[in-house]
């Protein structure tokens, strides 16, 4: 991070002004969340138009010209019991090809965050599909090879790369994943080898957990967490223009807000991610539990008094954003 980046994106926060969105109420999320007007933004090179569309979860697809990068794209959002107080880890994996197909583009480029099956169960059919190429762990790459994908579209990354793809870059940071109540998480564990192909949500660990700097050539840098937990030291210095954060469903992370607001110095945009009911279909505006819309609350309450320059957009299902 330079002095001059960091110099003229404060510069361009305070010329935006605090135009933050309010929290939903307990009741329901607003329907008329769009994207906030940004403050004009010095390029410094030209480059092709960012497209930002969200598909629930903390999936994105990406279109910078005609390219497509697709973040964690799970759309067949099939149920588990999750949101029902009936969670079943034996649940069969599936796949809605309808879905995917209308909404998923032909990419060039996946990034995977961690592979928990909210996050990469449709990952080896879209590869398969598309010939893209799958940005992941050790274990995103073993299991892609259980799933019959060709080593040749697979590639492994730790964490401190960055990857040129002409039209944009990818940087990786190594990170975390959120911890429930009980300071754990849900199927923890990593694959080494390939193992046979999964067959239930049980079988798709978290495998580590990475999150994905994306900067379209000219700007801007948009930061995507597919968790809601970071490695405050690998964070510090990527001040991205645009953060989508996930936002937690517990309290466990000790003042997650502040100390990660504080590490990105503060972005002109954040994006709330991962605060969906991502078992039912992409309807607007997006369904919420009762427990994740009283943490969206909280989340959007500590951003405003952590960092009231930074504007929020509410995200809705696969509405396009930009972001200057």
């Amino acid at each position: 991070m330079t002095e001059s980046r960091l110099g003229r994106r404060r510069f361009l926060s305070t010329a935006a002004g605090a135009a933050v969105a309010t929290a939903a109420t307990a009741a329901s999320i607003p329907s008329t969340a769009s994207a906030a007007p940004t403050a004009p933004r010095r390029r410094e090179a030209s480059g092709p138009a960012a497209t930002f569309r969200w598909l629930g979860t903390s999936g994105w697809r990406i279109d910078i010209g005609a390219k497509t990068v697709l973040v964690d794209p799970y759309l067949s959002r099939f149920s588990t019991g999750l949101f029902a107080g009936a969670f079943n880890p034996a649940t069969p994996l599936a796949v809605d090809t309808e879905r995917i197909a209308e909404h998923s583009g032909t990419p060039q480029t996946i990034l995977v965050t961690h592979t928990h099956w909210d996050h990469y169960n449709d990952v080896p059919h879209i590869a398969t599909q598309s010939g893209a190429r799958v940005f992941g762990t050790l274990t995103a790459y073993h299991l892609g090879v259980a799933y019959g994908l060709p080593t040749s579209q697979l590639s492994t990354v730790k964490g401190g790369e960055v990857l040129d793809f002409g039209d944009y870059t990818v940087e990786v940071v190594s990170s975390l994943h959120s911890r429930n109540g009980s300071y754990s998480m849900a199927f923890p564990g990593v694959r080494v080898e390939a193992p046979a192909e999964p067959e239930t949500i049980a079988d798709l660990p978290e495998g580590d957990t990475l999150a994905f700097q994306v900067t379209p050539r000219g700007g801007p840098s948009v930061l995507f967490m597919g968790a809601s937990d970071f490695v405050e030291r690998n964070f510090a210095g990527l001040a991205p223009d645009v953060a989508m954060i996930a936002v937690p469903n517990t309290d466990s992370t000790h003042e997650y807000v502040p100390r990660l607001l504080e590490a990105l110095d503060r972005p002109t945009t954040v994006v709330p991610v991962h605060w969906d009911n991502f078992e039912t279909a992409l309807t607007n505006p997006p369904p919420v539990s009762a427990n994740d819309q009283a943490q969206l609350n909280k989340f959007l309450t500590a951003v405003r008094r952590v960092a009231p320059r930074t504007r929020v957009l509410l995200p809705r299902y696969l509405t396009p954003y930009t972001f200057a």
